[in-house]
């Protein structure tokens, strides 16, 4: 009876063991593609995700902005997902609409108002819509008549903002119907650097 004991309890063993090793053969193909090659490969693949994800904030400027305009997308978008908060200014305390403006546009050579409402009365140029170009400020008027909201132009109908408590600084749309609704007045505070290149250059 030994012999068929040692046998048995060899068996019994072995068993679960031979299970696993086919269980993950089987379970590889699924999650690392065909090859065991694809199972070294995953690291890389990776690197490749987290590739997108650092220049995707570079991205979010366009290349054809002025330095000016360029510097003030970098420090805007270079803060998204801070949280909101109600007067702050900075990205350890957190920002509302116009901290995150004032902090965009901190290097610039002018020094904008506290409030969304005071920068869309204040000193600027008027911008129609269809000719609104990065760096430009938008002005929202939200449950008032006045204006109580302001972001920042990106191009392609897209803006940056401290939307309100609970909500991070993010990137929205003026195609949305809420966005569309509540436009009042875009202006331009950036000074006409290209245009004045371009008149030296001739």
């Amino acid at each position: 009876m030994r012999p068929f004991f040692k046998t048995w309890l060899t068996i019994c063993l072995l068993m679960p063991l031979a299970a696993h090793a086919t269980n993950r053969e089987q379970r590889l193909p699924n999650v690392n593609g065909y090859t065991p090659k694809s199972h070294a490969s995953a690291p890389s693949s990776k690197s490749k995700n987290t590739a997108p994800t650092l220049t995707s904030k570079s991205s979010l400027v366009p290349p054809m902005a002025s330095k000016e305009s360029s510097n003030v997308l970098s420090r805007a978008v270079n803060v998204l997902g801070t949280p909101y908060r109600w007067g702050g200014s900075s990205p350890s305390k957190g920002f509302d609409c116009s901290g995150l403006v004032k902090y965009a546009f901190n290097d610039a050579t002018f020094d904008l108002p506290r409030t969304s409402n005071a920068m869309a009365s204040g000193h600027g140029e008027k911008v129609d819509r269809k000719d609104l170009k990065p760096g430009d400020l938008i002005f929202f008027n939200i449950k008032s008549r006045r204006v109580n909201h302001v972001a920042i132009y990106l191009g392609n109908d897209r803006f940056i903002h401290a939307p309100r408590r609970g909500k991070s600084v993010s990137i929205d749309t003026l195609k949305k119907p809420y966005w569309e609704k509540h436009y009042v007045v875009a202006k331009r505070v950036l000074p006409k650097e290209q245009a004045a290149l371009r008149v030296v250059q001739r």
